[in-house]
């Protein structure tokens, strides 16, 4: 129970680091979404101020549109504005350098229109179509953000959530132990309890061998009643062991399971560790009003396999 805690403890020490992680992630990402949105918005102000360059534009144009025409005019009604045609025409050499400057003058004025309105027409044609592409990728680039942070918010969502179930684990299993702890405090005076009246019932019956024995033989020395000795490690016996599956508690009070087995306490003490050739690890932690001397009984979860294992004789190894 404990070994499970400790690995609930280092499943939730790891989970904590990934959700650390995750969260600097999730920092980095919402920075980035952050600066994808100011410059988008900037971008869309850089449109609007645009929009606003278009229309002065659009007016410069229809503004010299006008011009153009007023001037075409005033050079279709003078018919042949070739310089000979003016000389030949004019009155004077003055009114002849007069309308030459007139006709100069009108020529640079068209040009520099048209100049500067086909100038003005292609840089907003081009900032439109950069600008245009500009934004594409940017709401691109923030939609791909957002999806990013949306991942990791789930992400980190998920990984809290994995460290309160953590927690919440982690506490059941500590009430867990706790009660295990106590029940098992309560086997351990129950075991001590029929442990002792076991040895009581070996040291009287002990006692009335040898109180026979002086009687019959009036010579011999009266001698303490030994108490049982322990096993020692590795001390194998030979058993005969019957198959069981009963539901409920055992006489120490710890619940049946499997590696239950009930013994004579006289013959192995309670809580004695065993192995069982064909069963595997057990522990002596139940008694039964059937079970006397070397007999022991063996737990399995099924009727079938209880019958399975009959009875049979076993050397068993104790701990």
């Amino acid at each position: 129970m404990r070994e499970q805690a400790g690995a609930l403890a280092s499943q939730r020490h790891a989970a904590v680091l990934d959700l650390y992680a995750l969260e600097s992630k999730v920092t980095a990402a919402q920075r980035r979404v952050d600066a994808l949105q100011q410059l988008a918005r900037t971008l869309s102000a850089e449109a609007r101020q645009l929009h606003v360059q278009a229309l002065a534009t659009r007016t410069t144009l229809v503004v010299s549109q006008r011009e153009l025409a007023i001037n075409l005019r005033s050079l279709y009604r003078q018919g042949d504005v070739s310089a000979l045609a003016v000389m030949l025409g004019s009155d004077s050499l003055d009114d002849a350098l007069s309308r030459l400057d007139s006709l100069n003058a009108v020529a640079t004025q068209s040009e520099r229109v048209l100049s500067v309105t086909t100038a003005a027409r292609t840089r907003l044609t081009t900032l439109r179509a950069k600008l245009g592409a500009r934004r594409a990728r940017i709401a691109q680039a923030v939609t791909d953000a957002q999806r990013t942070l949306d991942t990791l918010s789930a992400a980190r969502a998920a990984r809290v959530a994995f460290i309160a179930q953590l927690r919440t684990k982690e506490q059941l299993k500590a009430a867990q132990i706790h009660a295990m702890e106590a029940r098992v405090q309560v086997a351990q005076a129950k075991s001590t309890a029929l442990q002792e009246a076991a040895d009581g019932a070996t040291a009287t019956a002990a006692a009335t061998a040898i109180t026979t024995t002086a009687d019959t033989t009036p010579a011999a020395e009266s001698a303490p009643v030994p108490a049982p000795a322990p096993p020692s490690a590795g001390r194998t016996i030979t058993v005969s062991s019957t198959g069981y599956s009963l539901p409920g508690h055992t006489a120490t009070g710890l619940p049946v399971g499997w590696g239950v087995v009930a013994v004579d306490p006289s013959v192995i003490p309670l809580g004695t560790r065993l192995t069982i050739p064909g069963y595997g690890e057990a522990v002596a932690a139940d008694t039964g009003g059937a079970v006397r001397g070397h007999e022991i009984d063996i737990w399995f979860p099924t009727l079938a396999k209880a019958r399975a294992w009959g009875r049979r004789t076993v050397t068993i190894t104790l701990h």
